[in-house]
């Protein structure tokens, strides 16, 4: 839906001035309930990843199977220690069988004065001064998120959103389509005319692989590893292969989904913030005009 501004209606007397109004084409990009639950995500994935954070300092380690537990072998740790020469405090990663010295980033991390503090994950990204705290701040924003994302899917299935906006058409899953938009994305190359008005198909997908994949499969990894849930739903075991695998799961995950934000920050950045943000707020976008070769 596209807005008319006043200076637009009218006749302009030259070129410039035609150009100056078909830069001031306002179009509704996003719905108010598209922009309602995309900051309510953005509040409790902020949290949740800052109590999640904290939760792993508790337990710095991952297993796959049933059973985990500080002695028994395991897939990823992030660990403290002393160098054996310099006797100086060291942040060891370990992926497997490789380990690799994560020192001021990773397990080890340093202050303003430069003292050293122990922990995977440093304490400004953490949430939760105790485990029973960081659990009731994790679950709390665990259920606001299933909750607000059963209110967008709901909206999206009634309004016509998915099909609308997100189902790419078949002509754009053809390899030379979308090799198009990737190399429109390197060479920073902003939408324009037409072409602003919906996502292309490198949004499209990368949306649905975070709605219908990603999302669900945190929140079901999330779910098997209570006690509670897994006793009234025994089949999340087999679907993940066990509480400690589902915990290794949901870890990776949301280093999926933190990759996922870190992208889409950088491209609202690099493709205009500042009409982007105002879209999300307002739900009003700027379109620039299409060149003219």
């Amino acid at each position: 839906m596209a807005l008319s501004d006043s200076s637009a209606a009218r006749a302009p007397a030259s070129g410039v001035e035609h150009a100056r109004a078909a830069r001031r084409e306002i179009f509704y990009r996003h719905s108010i309930a598209v922009r309602l639950t995309h900051w309510s995500n953005v509040v409790c994935l902020t949290l949740l990843l800052m109590s999640g954070l904290q939760l792993f300092n508790f337990h710095p380690a991952l297993y796959w199977g049933n059973y985990g537990y500080r002695g028994a072998p395991s897939v990823f740790s992030i660990s403290a220690m002393r160098d054996p020469e310099t006797r100086e405090p060291a942040g060891i990663t370990r992926i497997g069988d490789y380990s690799f010295d994560t020192t001021g980033f990773l397990g080890v991390h340093f202050d303003a004065e430069g003292l050293a503090h122990g922990g995977a994950f440093p304490r400004w990204a953490i949430l939760g001064a105790d485990l029973a705290v960081t659990r009731d701040w994790h679950f709390l924003m665990a259920w606001l998120l299933v909750i607000n994302g059963a209110v967008y899917l709901l909206y999206g299935a009634v309004s016509g959103h998915f099909r609308r906006d997100l189902a790419p058409a078949t002509r754009e899953l053809r390899a030379r389509h979308i090799l198009h938009d990737i190399w429109n994305h390197i060479r920073l190359r902003r939408p324009r005319g037409e072409a602003a008005k919906r996502y292309n198909v490198l949004q499209k997908l990368s949306y649905l692989i975070v709605i219908f994949l990603l999302l669900p499969a945190i929140v079901l990894s999330g779910l098997t590893m209570s006690p509670a849930v897994t006793a009234a739903a025994p089949f999340l075991f087999d679907l993940f292969g066990g509480r400690q695998s589902a915990r290794t799961v949901h870890f990776i995950v949301a280093n999926f989904l933190v990759l996922f934000v870190m992208v889409h920050v950088v491209q609202v950045l690099l493709f205009g913030a500042f009409n982007l943000m105002r879209s999300m707020i307002t739900g009003r976008y700027a379109i620039a005009p299409e060149k003219v070769s």
